[in-house]
């Protein structure tokens, strides 16, 4: 296994995210910086969610999956376009990305990287269940960074 790394500069992990990153702000994608993927890998996957919405919503809400990713990648700049990705549809019912939108509290959002072997290939309508069925078997190495937000 690397020690694949996932940062921010615009939040440190387990620290507040900006504002501006919320759904009813900016909405857009804070910048992320992707470290060490492990030799071998030849996609990697973003998967963003909010397990504290779990009592709100009834569900872990998902914010943002991408596929597919280079693994040279090296930044996801702000404001990403995903062109040469997959982005799936998020529990907004948009394909991209979906900030944050607490309905009640502070949550603590998941922003998770995965360096598979293989490029999974789906179509933008997968959504995060079928996507992590398809990454079994195929993760080299997976990092994690975590940011809180509150309405």
């Amino acid at each position: 296994m690397s020690d694949l790394r996932l940062e921010s500069p615009a939040f440190e992990d387990g620290e507040r995210i900006p504002e501006k990153y919320g759904y009813t702000e900016d909405d857009v994608n804070p910048p992320l910086h992707v470290e060490n993927v492990p030799d071998g890998a030849v996609s990697l996957v973003l998967i963003v969610d909010d397990p504290d919405a779990m009592e709100p919503a009834g569900k872990i809400w998902d914010h943002w999956l991408v596929w597919d990713i280079d693994p040279d990648i090296g930044e996801i700049p702000e404001d990403w376009a995903a062109d040469d990705a997959t982005e799936g549809q998020n529990d907004y019912g948009e394909h991209g990305y979906g900030g944050p939108n607490p309905p009640d509290r502070e949550h603590t959002y998941r922003f998770r990287l995965y360096a598979l072997d293989a490029t999974l290939d789906l179509p933008p309508s997968t959504d995060k269940g079928d996507l992590e069925d398809e990454m079994m078997g195929q993760v080299l190495a997976n990092a994690r960074l975590e940011g809180t937000y509150a309405p």
